[in-house]
């Protein structure tokens, strides 16, 4: 049986030749006798675009949806806890058991509050986490297979003179032009159409049969 490494190494040599076509030729190929062949990537476009991060994310979006949900059924609880100790005298045994009720309620939600926030925090850093390792292991295995020596990071998005934020990224871009030749952003993200494709399909065949 082959391995997932294998497997995903077959996936990129695959999708090559869909690289190489714009590599091999025109530009690049001026390049071949030159001691360096570079190619770019898009990474914060693939990171936007591909449909199965896209899916990742909206899982814990979805998550801290349903928990805000949840928290605005606690705070609702407080508030009433806090307008039965108004109508009650301060001092008093009843006063003094709900107060405490009040006291332990608002610790746990904010422990709770804080707890849940972490968690979908460290969840939605593990997906951006564990995606980047597979789009650089894909451009590795693609640029290797393409004798690409540099594969540079850059910026797609256009700038929006409107905004002013959009103005000030896309002036302070490293790349200010590349041959759309180079630009192996779609063979990665094929690449990863493919791998995770591939994990599902490892993860059926390793779910136990009823």
């Amino acid at each position: 049986m082959r391995t997932v490494r294998h497997q995903i190494c077959g996936i990129a040599i695959g999708l090559a030749s869909m690289l190489g076509a714009g590599l091999s030729t025109g530009t690049v190929s001026a390049q071949d006798t030159a001691p360096h062949r570079v190619a770019v990537v898009d990474v914060a476009s693939i990171f936007k675009n591909h449909e199965g991060i896209k899916l990742q994310v909206a899982k814990v979006e979805a998550d801290l949806k349903a928990y805000d949900g949840e928290l605005k059924e606690k705070r609702e609880m407080l508030k009433t806890t806090a307008a039965k100790l108004k109508q009650l005298t301060p001092g008093s045994p009843e006063y003094s058991a709900l107060e405490e009720q009040f006291a332990e309620m608002d610790s746990k939600l904010r422990l709770d509050m804080a707890r849940k926030r972490k968690e979908l925090a460290d969840a939605e850093a593990r997906i951006y986490f564990d995606n980047y390792q597979k789009i650089s292991e894909g451009v590795k295995l693609i640029a290797k297979h393409n004798k690409i020596n540099l594969v540079l990071r850059y910026n797609s998005e256009e700038m929006d003179q409107t905004q002013g934020e959009s103005v000030i990224r896309g002036v302070m871009k490293n790349i200010v032009y590349h041959d759309d030749a180079l630009n192996m952003t779609p063979t990665v993200m094929t690449y990863l159409n493919n791998v995770f494709k591939n994990e599902i399909a490892q993860a059926g065949a390793a779910a136990p049969r009823r």
